[in-house]
């Protein structure tokens, strides 16, 4: 077991990926030389040369339209988003090309693509760079989406979305890539498609996902010393949603928070809410409850930016307020 920050567990999974398979390369604004924004990519140039780490212009739409159309020919493309907020410029790509095509064609047509980068609300970076797409694309068919949320599942989840044969958007958030946590010797990988339960718990099930995940464990404190025992559930998958284990957490709690960074006008959570609705109905002894960013662009100011988001002692208030309220 060694210690690893998140940026790191996302660089080992690229490149064992990109040794284990030819076919994977890297593109995307300073992913090369300067090795990413965020560093995820940092050296790999000098061990796979400048033609699998691609130095792009600054050109989204057209970067990503040659990364689906490598994708059809039987590589697997990576695209690093220097901020995902500018993903929206290649909107059309990712949704008409990306996640349309392997249907269109017939199936004669695989998109073996990841699409990842940063995203979220940073630490003073702004509208434009604090941007939540996981409910952009939400309604897209085709894609999946995951958000991973540690150094330990970020490397397995990257890793599965390598070798997957469809569109995946990988969502990670800015402020977590210098997580840290011990990493096993051996390879690993995880399903895309299943949620984590954090904590189990029997009062109230909690439903959140990436940084959202820390603000709920933090807040723990203060909700055990309430005398609730909550069960904590990281999604991961935002695309498909891994009903099993949200409905076996329901089933035995019959009370639900969402917590979540995206917007709650239309957002992830709006989504969770309907379907919960209309499968667990009957299991619900309270209205699910949902604890969203505030529907405004988000501020600079670093006060007015905290203001926007979930804070831990909100979540505990909000859980204090459920069990409290008359069934």
């Amino acid at each position: 077991m060694a210690e690893t920050l998140m940026f790191n567990a996302l660089r080992e999974a690229t490149d064992e990926e990109m040794a284990r398979d030819k076919t994977v390369f890297v593109l995307g604004e300073d992913v090369g030389h300067y090795g990413g924004s965020y560093k995820v990519t940092k050296d790999l140039y000098k061990k796979y040369g400048d033609l699998r780490l691609l130095d792009t212009p600054i050109a989204e739409n057209s970067f990503c339209g040659m990364a689906i159309g490598a994708a059809m020919t039987g590589l697997r493309p990576i695209i690093e988003g220097m901020n995902m907020g500018f993903l929206l410029l290649a909107f059309n790509q990712i949704a008409n090309n990306a996640g349309m095509l392997r249907y269109t064609s017939g199936g004669n047509f695989k998109i073996p693509l990841v699409i990842r980068g940063p995203g979220g609300v940073g630490n003073r970076l702004g509208a434009e760079h604090s941007q939540r797409l996981e409910a952009y694309f939400h309604a897209v068919p085709g894609l999946k989406i995951v958000a991973c949320s540690t150094a330990y599942n970020s490397k397995g989840l990257l890793k599965a979305a390598i070798r997957d044969d469809n569109p995946v958007l990988f969502f990670e958030h800015v402020l977590l890539y210098n997580h840290k946590e011990n990493l096993p010797d051996n390879e690993y990988v995880l399903p895309l498609d299943k949620a984590e339960v954090v904590r189990k718990g029997k009062d109230v099930t909690i439903l959140t996902y990436s940084r959202m995940r820390h603000h709920c464990t933090q807040a723990l404190k203060a909700i055990e010393k309430q005398g609730y025992d909550p069960e904590i559930i990281d999604l991961i998958s935002l695309k498909p949603f891994d009903m099993e284990t949200i409905s076996e957490s329901v089933r035995k709690t019959h009370k639900v928070i969402i917590v979540e960074e995206c917007m709650k006008t239309g957002g992830i959570g709006a989504e969770l809410v309907a379907l919960i609705n209309e499968q667990l109905f009957d299991e619900l002894d309270a209205p699910v409850l949902r604890l969203s960013s505030q529907d405004i662009p988000t501020p600079y100011n670093g006060r007015l930016e905290r203001l926007t988001i979930v804070q831990p002692e909100q979540i505990a208030e909000a859980v204090q307020k459920m069990m409290e309220a008359r069934v």
